[in-house]
């Protein structure tokens, strides 16, 4: 499933979601329905695709209103107009299916390359800026803020066959069994056309889709390749549905055949899942899918062909090492960009420098604690939480050329007001106003306990299961359900129910013992050991916390204070300064 785009960005890419919906712009790379999925319900004007993209999805979705989506084709760029600043949007190709392509926006918030789903190849890197792209072993004029990249097969480290080889591996393994009475080709898959092409080029043959078994399959491939489907069920070549239940419906056809005296038939599967999962399978069948160069036969009698619409990991890397991004945000969870070599090598080194952004991005701002009478409302945390600098910044007419009709202005609704969000008020971000002042290495500063929040939960690279995001879910409730004590000057709200009752006792008794051993500090002779006062204050290294007080400071998710130095050793250590001068 593709991930949310940051709440400080005025566009979301395919994602259909309450959330998304309010976003003012909305882009679908192409018409895969991962990525199309509840577009019925929360679609709104307007969407940028292709024109080929929104054929492919009305059909699908012919509920949908066609004057909702904006035409913008490979090669295209366009003007979009927005409260918050124009940006430019341009499409390139993504060399995944008919009708797919990436996004690259150009704006205040900087240049984002968007891939949706992509098989990178130098065709494909050569479309883009030359600005963008890195030469001769230098990094580009202009490196991109950001890629949100497809990484589906990011842990896979095989090298796949391109496209074409993968293409002449079917070709090759069809003329090894010319006695086979029927070929299957299991390429019902939006992405799959040009082996079906090649092959009814190269044997002169049609191939039989089932229109009632396989309907969608039949009108995407009557709409994009008519001339090679064939609706005569007797023809050698036939198009084979590859889930549910492959290889249960492949050993039935091969015993069918036996039980009737014919030849096998041949059923090819080009795909790269075979080959990317290793679940449950002998070693045999292991060493069979190290061959890259042939098709090879699995134990139900299907024939493989590694043939993939997502790049390699060998692929990513090598095109992060062109493009050299700043930031990399995996569109595919199940593979986290913070594993590639590039990111490791390149990308935490520069977290320094986007230091401070996370609220800007979020489109958040750090507020007061709100008092038991006002409203606290839940934050809807993003995947990403760094902002993206402008970087190389150039004049429209320098970064493209647009012609007149391709400006579009759009009636756009204001966007929405920002919500006041607390984080544990002053004691979450660490305000010089608080009572309690930590050290830099246990407390950093807000940005800085943002930052580190996101490369050690994988928030800012576009995980779903995010820390950052539970901790908000916690700490938002309504005003109603409070109830407000202290600790020193600092106001914290707890839920009014019994299990938080005990707590607020706690942390009752913790000021009383913390306020009797500032008096008694205050009471003793300047040369009173940093040992002795910790030993009757509760303020000082964790290890002087009771049991029950150090729980509480974990169910607040505070880092546990630190006790300042007393008022007389520091002015004695500003004595012994002045008498060493």
């Amino acid at each position: 499933m593709p991930i949310e785009m940051p709440k400080g960005l005025p566009f979301s890419v395919d994602t259909w979601t309450p959330c998304s919906k309010r976003k003012r712009h909305h882009f679908l790379t192409h018409a895969h329905k991962d990525h199309a999925q509840g577009i019925a319900a929360h679609a709104s004007y307007p969407i940028y695709s292709t024109l080929l993209t929104r054929t492919l999805l009305l059909q699908y979705n012919p509920q949908l209103d066609e004057s909702m989506i904006v035409g913008i084709e490979v090669g295209e760029s366009l003007v979009v107009e927005d409260p918050d600043g124009d940006f430019i949007v341009t499409a390139f190709d993504a060399n995944h299916c008919p009708g797919a392509v990436m996004f690259l926006f150009e704006g205040n918030f900087g240049n984002i390359l968007h891939t949706g789903d992509c098989r990178l190849t130098p065709e494909c890197m050569q479309s883009l800026p030359d600005k963008y792209i890195g030469k001769e072993g230098k990094k580009p004029m202009c490196p991109l803020d950001y890629i949100f990249l497809d990484c589906t097969f990011g842990q896979f480290t095989s090298r796949m066959p391109s496209k074409h080889m993968a293409i002449q591996q079917v070709i090759n393994c069809i003329w090894k069994h010319p006695d086979a009475c029927k070929v299957y080709l299991t390429c019902d898959l939006l992405g799959q056309e040009e082996i079906i092409v090649e092959v009814s080029q190269t044997f002169g043959e049609k191939i039989y889709v089932d229109k009632a078994k396989n309907l969608e399959c039949f009108r995407s491939l009557e709409l994009i390749v008519p001339d090679i489907i064939s609706q005569d069920p007797s023809a050698r070549f036939q198009l084979f549905g590859g889930f549910p239940k492959l290889y249960e419906r492949a050993e039935a056809k091969i015993a069918e055949a036996r039980a009737n005296f014919e030849r096998e038939p041949l059923i090819i599967r080009p795909s790269s899942q075979w080959y990317a999962c290793d679940d449950g399978i002998s070693d045999t069948e292991k060493r069979k899918k190290e061959r890259f160069d042939q098709a090879v036969r699995d134990l139900y009698g299907v024939w493989h062909v590694c043939y993939s619409i997502h790049s390699s990991r060998d692929e990513l890397e090598w095109a992060l090492q062109l493009l050299a991004p700043k930031w990399v945000v995996s569109t595919t969870p199940s593979c986290r960009a913070m594993e590639l070599e590039y990111v490791k090598k390149n990308c935490f080194s520069n977290q320094r420098a986007f230091n401070g952004s996370l609220e800007k991005l979020l489109d958040i701002s750090a507020v007061p604690s709100l008092g038991p009478d006002e409203s606290v409302e839940c934050l809807s945390c993003s995947n990403v939480v760094e902002n993206i600098s402008p970087g190389c910044a150039e004049t429209r007419s320098e970064t493209v050329v647009i012609s007149t009709h391709q400006r579009k202005r759009l009636s756009l609704s204001p966007p929405s007001k920002r919500p006041m969000i607390t984080l544990f008020g002053r004691a979450r971000h660490g305000l010089q106003n608080s009572t309690f002042q930590h050290e830099q290495k246990e407390v950093p500063t807000s940005s800085d306990l943002m930052g580190t929040a996101s490369i050690e939960t994988g928030v800012m690279l576009g995980l779903h299961d995010s820390t950052f995001q539970h901790e908000q879910k916690e700490v938002c409730t309504s005003s109603d359900s409070l109830e407000r004590t202290s600790i020193g000057t600092e106001d914290v709200y707890f839920q009014k129910d019994d299990n938080t009752k005990m707590r607020f006792e706690e942390i009752t008794e913790a000021k009383r013992k913390f306020d009797f051993a500032e008096t008694e500090c205050t009471s003793t002779d300047t040369n009173t050991g940093r040992d002795e006062f910790a030993a009757i204050s509760p303020i000082g290294s964790s290890n002087s916390y009771n049991e029950n007080l150090r729980r509480v400071y974990r169910s607040m998710n505070v880092p546990v204070p630190q006790r300042l130095p007393s008022l007389v050793k520091l002015m004695d250590a500003k004595k012994s300064a002045n008498k060493s001068i």
